[in-house]
This record gives C-alpha cells, sequence and structure tokens, in this order.
C-alpha cells in the first residue's frame, strides 16, 4: 500500500496562499466575461459570483504562506482525480447520444462533481463530529473523510439546482451520469486501498493466504497519519487489542492483522455495476430508468458490503435489534422492491421469473448464518449510516421504478422526453421552431423533475 505514490520538491522560499486565490479570481473573471458575450446569464452570474470571492479571499489570506521541503501527492487524490476524468469521457458521449446539448450538459458535470465533493464532506462531517476541532478540520482532506453516498446526494442536489432553470429533466441527465459514478467507484476504492481506509473485520484464519495477503496493511512511518502511526487497520487494531498479548503481536510483526480487503470489493462492485448499467440503457422505456436501476443495486450491494466492514467513521443509526432478525429484515425488503420494480427492466421473461426466486434467497442465507444457538447468544445490531441509507433509497426507487413503468406504458413518448424541447433547441444553437413537423415529434415537452 502507497498513501503517497510520490512528492513534488518545493523553492525555499515561501508560497503565497493568495497567489493561487487571485488566479483564480482571474480565470472566472475570463470565464464571466465570455459567458455574457454569449449571453448565458446564469453561467455569467456564478462565475462573476466566484471571482468575487475568490477575490475577497486573497486579499483576507494575503499575509498567509506555505513553506515546506516538499508537497506530498496522496494516492487517494490521485485516483479520486482520475475517477472525475473517466467520468468526464465517460458521461458527456452518452448525453450527447441522448440529445441533450453537450456545453451544458459539459458545465452540469463540473458542477455535479463539486457539488459531489461537497456532499460527501459533509456527510463524512456529520456522522464523524468529534474529528473536528476547528473550521480549518473541515478542509483537512489529508487523511480522507469523504462519504460515497453524501457525494451522490450532493451531486444530485447539485445537478438539479443546475438543470431546473434551463427545463431539463433532471432524470434524462441522471441515467447518463450514473455510469460515471460506478467507473467512479471503480477507480476510487483503488485510492482508499491505497490509502488503507475503509478497511474490512479481520479475516478467520482459514482465509485463502492471497486474501490475507491482500488485506494485511503495514505499519507506516510516523507523521504519515494525523491520529497515529501506521495504516487506519493497523492503527485500528492497536486500539482495540490495547494491552494484551496480540498487541505485542501486532509491534512484532508490524502489520495489521489480516482484514476482509473491502476497498477491493467495492471496487468490483463498481465494475459490475458499470455493465450493469450499459447493459440496462440498451432496454430503456423511461428517463431515471438507469438511475434507478443505480440506486437499487448500490444500496443492496452496499448493505452487504457494510457487514464486513470494520472502520470506526461510518456512523451508526437507528434501532438496535438482533442481527439476525434486522439484516435478513432489511434483506427481505429490498427483495420485495426487487421483485415488483427493479425486476420489470429484465426483458426477458424466465430470466426474470428467476430473478425474482433468486431475490428472496439473500434474506434467507443471512438468517440461516447469523441465527443464535440459544435466545441467550443474540447479537445486537445497529445499521450503518450507508446501511440506513441503501435501503431507504433503494425501497423508494423500486416504488419509483414501477409507477414510472405503468406510465410509459400509457405514454411512451412522454416517458422518453428530455424536457422541454424548445429551451433544449436554444441551448444547442437550433432554431426554437422545429423544421418540420416531424422534427416536434421527436420529443415531446415535460417539465423538468
Amino acid at each position: 500500500m502507497h498513501p503517497i505514490l510520490f512528492r513534488i520538491p518545493l523553492p525555499h522560499v515561501p508560497l503565497r496562499l493568495w497567489w493561487a486565490l487571485a488566479a483564480v479570481a482571474a480565470i472566472a473573471f475570463v470565464y464571466a466575461v465570455v459567458a455574457g458575450a454569449r449571453r448565458e446569464k446564469n453561467d455569467a452570474i456564478t462565475a462573476i459570483v466566484v471571482a468575487i470571492a475568490t477575490g475577497g479571499a486573497a486579499y483576507v489570506y494575503r499575509a498567509v504562506s506555505y513553506e515546506a521541503p516538499n508537497v506530498p501527492i496522496y494516492a487517494y487524490g490521485v485516483m479520486l482525480g482520475t475517477s472525475l476524468v473517466v467520468g468526464w469521457y465517460l458521461t458527456l458521449p452518452l448525453a450527447e447520444k441522448d440529445g441533450l446539448p453537450k456545453e451544458t450538459m459539459a458545465n452540469c458535470y463540473v458542477i455535479t462533481a463539486l457539488a459531489a465533493l461537497a456532499g460527501s464532506r459533509v456527510l463524512y462531517i456529520v456522522t464523524n463530529p468529534e474529528e473536528f476541532k476547528s473550521f480549518w478540520d473541515l478542509f483537512a482532506l489529508r487523511n480522507g473523510g469523504l462519504v460515497a453516498y453524501g457525494g451522490f446526494i450532493g451531486g444530485l442536489l447539485g445537478s438539479w439546482a443546475f438543470l431546473a432553470p434551463k427545463k431539463i429533466r433532471l432524470l434524462a441527465w441522471a441515467d447518463d451520469a450514473v455510469p460515471s459514478l460506478a467507473s467512479g467507484l471503480l477507480v476510487t476504492r483503488i485510492g482508499c486501498y491505497l490509502f488503507g481506509c475503509d478497511f474490512g473485520k479481520r479475516l478467520p484464519d482459514g482465509a485463502p493466504g492471497w486474501l490475507k495477503t491482500l488485506g494485511t496493511f503495514p505499519h507506516w512511518a510516523a507523521g504519515t497519519l494525523a491520529n497515529g502511526e501506521g495504516s487506519p487497520a493497523y492503527v485500528r487494531h492497536l486500539d482495540v487489542y490495547r494491552g494484551t498479548a496480540l498487541e505485542t503481536d501486532l509491534i512484532r510483526m508490524n502489520t495489521s492483522f489480516p482484514v476482509h480487503p473491502t476497498q477491493i470489493y467495492e471496487s468490483l462492485v463498481g465494475l459490475v455495476l458499470l455493465t450493469l448499467l450499459l447493459w440496462q440503457r440498451k432496454y430503456t422505456r423511461f428517463r431515471g430508468q438507469v438511475f434507478f436501476l443505480f440506486v437499487f443495486a448500490y444500496g443492496f450491494l452496499r448493505f452487504i458490503l457494510e457487514l464486513w466492514r470494520d472502520d470506526v467513521e461510518r456512523g451508526n443509526y437507528g434501532p438496535t435489534l438482533d442481527a439476525h432478525v434486522y439484516i435478513p429484515l432489511c434483506l427481505f425488503l429490498m427483495g420485495l422492491g426487487f421483485i415488483f420494480g427493479i425486476s420489470l427492466g429484465i426483458p426477458n421473461k424466465t430470466a426474470r421469473t428467476v430473478a425474482r426466486v433468486v431475490a428472496l434467497l439473500p434474506p434467507l442465507v443471512a438468517y440461516l448464518a447469523l441465527r443464535p444457538a440459544s435466545f441467550a447468544q443474540t447479537v445486537p445490531y445497529q445499521l450503518s449510516t450507508s446501511q440506513l441509507i441503501g435501503v431507504v433509497s433503494g425501497l423508494l426507487v423500486a416504488f419509483l421504478y414501477a409507477r414510472s413503468w405503468e406510465d410509459a406504458r400509457k405514454n411512451p413518448r412522454l416517458a422518453m422526453s428530455l424536457g422541454d424541447m424548445t429551451s433544449i433547441r436554444r441551448l444547442r444553437g437550433e432554431s426554437e421552431a422545429p423544421s418540420s413537423p416531424a422534427a416536434d415529434d421527436e420529443e415531446p415537452e415535460a417539465e423538468a423533475t
């Protein structure tokens, strides 16, 4: 594992913070001028606000400087940046293929990405308030501190705020954007693995040797982490086994005990979801179908993955029930959501029936695996933040999927509309009046939803 990929040497002079802020302000001002010339009022206003804010910050922090021998480049940051680039080249061609205005969607992607980053940080802060001692700690991303579900929620809100004035359906954009979320999971979780965060529970002694090797995290040098020495798993095990013989074993091994490499598990989940979403696009009957499938599938798979997670930053909410009742109950509810909602998207009737039967197996398997030998041996369980969001969002989109499927049966053209076509043609730079009646029939006008 390599939390720091490389270091960039710095000159032996202080670097002023206002230099970077002034550069951002200048770029934003130029963009505002260009947007104004193109009569893109909303984009111009946004750029002016950014220019004023960063310009003011440059004046306020004109005396702040940074001086260090080098700048560490963290693995997670590199993989996060890579995921945004991959998402750009995946999302925009899909949006253009669906008939959405390319330039507008490019701007929307940037807004969505920024909102997702903010949302992922906010949810982490909400679930781990004890880690933040000062205002500046909110912006200290050096040691991680982002929650995937917060990013999904933040990105959705950012997209809605950007698209609503342009009268483009949010769900039309969401269908094109969610494949990039799947690819983002595939890429960023590799960054998590290199950093060592989001690790799993201890592997049993009988686990395969290759899996133990993947799940063993080293003792890093002092100063790599702000809250302890060693990888997060190593620090966690030192805390759990402090004062026992196992602590001596940890110090002697200079590594964590082997744990489930849940980062790699979720990276593989991203690959599976990406394949599933691209397949579902071939059988789309309403806008939002691909998005609903992602929300449900990720919620289900994330719920299961959380059973193997062991990092304490996830947070827990809701009632505490016996594990052999609580977990199968949640899986059963999601199984019903799949049967009456999501399974409608499987075009082959035989495959759909088989899938519906299989959907009832996870709760049964979970009950048999978790059932205690006696009542006195029951294990209390409380859902993590991600499990709770996964179940609630999964059931909600299953209901919306079934309702949208029925609406699409009644009015297929309206179900596949992109939004107000007059606004979309204007954003494309086309004439507002259709060239022929047939052209006007390509997409019915619809309110943004």
